[in-house]
């Protein structure tokens, strides 16, 4: 059905800036954007819905391109243990961090990861958020790993939210490959991700490239196959050191490249010519009181499209509040409220691969967009918590 509406004020955030229209229109036909502009110029026709939004500022849907949403237990006592002065070696070496994380994923049913993950996706919905990604990482095992996979395609089906699917078999060592990396990197190569891509549970791979995790030659393993299973790549990189991981995903044409506190210069040159998204992770620089940026400078100056995502998982950034994340690009990183919220929009979607179709207010995309009743839509960075009056619309039908 085609639907108008009207009385609101749109920033379209095409080009990755606010692109403000005042007193817009958007009429929307079926689940897609057929007009939008000032309402001084809308199309005579008919128009069997009208929707008077009442002066609200309409955004496009939010968009969470990075989380780890689906997982088993709960690590909030270990976060207590490191601000009592355990240290995150000691806590891993008693069996704390992920390998906890992967104990308790692996215990728990599809029907319990579902349930702890949708109570999740409900706040980040709650936040205006209207697709996102969720990775897999803490099954490290074929049936564990398909087991995520397939409760993050669930997730997709069941909720009101666009959710994209992000294979992180990569993610960690498991416990039955103590010592032995190559050997994990082989099987998640020649066993787990076809089989995987096969049964249609993957939309991206990704990998941690770190001196704790999997090493650049071992991460081009997986790119190579990932490239020959036609899955693009995203990679996890430059967020304790620096192993021009994010150069690497730049020669594979990655999608982004995500944390980058310790990129380079030639990083940053080299994402830009690729066209890879930085993401930025606001909540683990945060959460882990980091104190080396990322080089902001760097990326504005080669042009490389910088993305802000939750990073929502149990170990180093339990966020539950994209809008939170927001802020603190700006006050932990020294972005902009324009340039977060081009973070959560346009450059997530390029981080997606879905900026043909979502990530901005145009006509012939998603008709993904939320009405705010706020008076800027800085105001979506300056709020600290809280859930601000909205009207949340996806695929052109407003939800609850």
């Amino acid at each position: 059905m085609k639907t108008l509406w009207q009385n609101c004020h749109a920033a379209t955030m095409a080009q990755g800036v606010y692109s403000i229209i005042e007193d817009a229109a958007i009429v929307t036909q079926g689940e897609h954007i057929q007009w939008i502009g000032p309402r001084a110029q809308l199309p005579a026709g008919d128009y069997p819905a009208v929707t008077d939004l009442k002066g609200a500022w309409v955004t496009p849907g939010l968009i969470d391109c990075h989380t780890h949403t689906v997982f088993g237990g709960n690590r909030s006592g270990e976060f207590e243990q490191r601000l009592q002065g355990v240290s995150y070696a000691e806590i891993a070496a008693a069996g704390g961090g992920i390998a906890s994380t992967v104990r308790a994923t692996r215990a728990a049913s599809e029907d319990e990861l579902f349930a702890s993950a949708a109570k999740r996706l409900e706040s980040l919905m709650d936040d205006g958020v209207t697709t996102v990604e969720i990775k897999s990482g803490y099954g490290l095992d074929l049936a564990s790993e398909r087991k995520m996979l397939r409760v993050i395609r669930r997730l997709g089906v069941e909720l009101p939210l666009s959710v994209r699917s992000t294979c992180l078999a990569a993610h960690a060592l498991p416990p039955e490959y103590v010592d032995r990396a190559d050997d994990y990197i082989e099987h998640i190569c020649a066993e787990m991700l076809p089989a995987l891509a096969a049964e249609g549970l993957v939309d991206a791979v990704d990998a941690f490239c770190e001196y704790l995790a999997f090493s650049p030659a071992q991460v081009e393993r997986v790119f190579i196959t990932a490239q020959r299973l036609g899955l693009p790549v995203k990679l996890h990189a430059e967020q304790l050191s620096s192993l021009h991981g994010s150069s690497l995903a730049a020669r594979y044409q990655a999608l982004s490249a995500d944390h980058l506190e310790f990129m380079t210069e030639d990083d940053a040159r080299a994402m830009a010519e690729a066209g890879t998204v930085a993401v930025l992770l606001p909540g683990a620089f945060y959460f882990l009181r980091e104190t080396r940026l990322p080089p902001m400078d760097a990326l504005r100056k080669h042009g490389v499209k910088i993305a802000v995502a939750s990073d929502l998982n149990p170990g180093t950034s339990p966020a539950l509040s994209l809008r939170l994340m927001l802020n603190m690009a700006c006050t932990c990183l020294r972005m902009t409220p324009e340039e977060a919220l081009a973070g959560a929009t346009i450059h997530a979607a390029q981080a997606l691969g879905m900026a043909a179709s979502h990530g901005s207010l145009e006509a012939g995309k998603v008709a993904d967009f939320v009405a705010w009743h706020i008076d800027r839509p800085a105001d979506l960075s300056y709020w600290l918590g809280g859930e601000l009056e909205k009207r949340v619309v996806r695929h052109g039908v407003e939800i609850d």
